[in-house]
């Protein structure tokens, strides 16, 4: 008699939320499946946390909350979960005792790119980031040259691209048109701005 093969173990939303809980690393979740997240570079966090210190600092005495990656950001049309680097989210619901577990109304979501996320990051989880009717901005970050790459949402529901670089300033049109130099996101790094 042969062996079957093994199959994946899959989850509703629930018991991923449950099964997590007693994990000892992160994992994200789509449609049912669920990948373990990696480790990060210290530049990775270095950026990540001089997005975070920005913004908190920025939207302090506001509705918004800024997070930090060990957040959950649920994409309930897709059937998913991530946790991203840094997210904002202003809705009222996110702030209760029921959504203490994961968001799901964030306006901006950023993401630091690496060679093993970035493909991920600008294709498929982009495509399942659209799916959130709050979202606004999506910012990928490079950690290993200085450029910014926003994508804000027009009036029409397209997603325009608005690249930065070396002396440019970051525009956040979802946060009041806050401005970021690009300075801000790679101090600390040791790249040349």
């Amino acid at each position: 008699m042969s062996a079957l093969p093994q199959t994946k173990p899959v989850f509703d939303f629930d018991a991923y939320l449950a099964w997590e809980a007693d994990q000892a690393e992160r994992h994200e979740f789509l449609a049912g499946e669920v990948f373990a997240m990696t480790g990060a570079r210290s530049t990775h966090n270095t950026i990540a946390g001089n997005l975070y210190v920005f913004l908190r600092q920025s939207l302090r005495g506001t509705p918004c909350r800024t997070h930090i990656e060990g957040v959950k950001v649920r994409v309930e049309a897709a059937d998913a979960t991530f946790y991203p680097d840094v997210f904002v989210t202003c809705d009222p619901l996110d702030l209760t005792p029921e959504r203490e577990q994961y968001k799901s109304a964030p306006r901006l979501v950023a993401e630091v790119l690496s060679d093993s996320t970035a493909a991920f990051d600008r294709g498929r989880k982009f495509e399942i980031y659209q799916r959130l009717p709050s979202l606004q901005e999506y910012l990928l970050i490079e950690q290993d040259r200085v450029h910014v790459d926003l994508f804000r949402r027009n009036a029409e529901g397209l997603w325009v691209l608005h690249p930065a670089g070396p002396g440019d300033t970051v525009t956040l049109a979802c946060l009041d048109g806050q401005g970021l130099p690009i300075e801000v996101f790679y101090e600390d790094t040791g790249l040349r701005v």
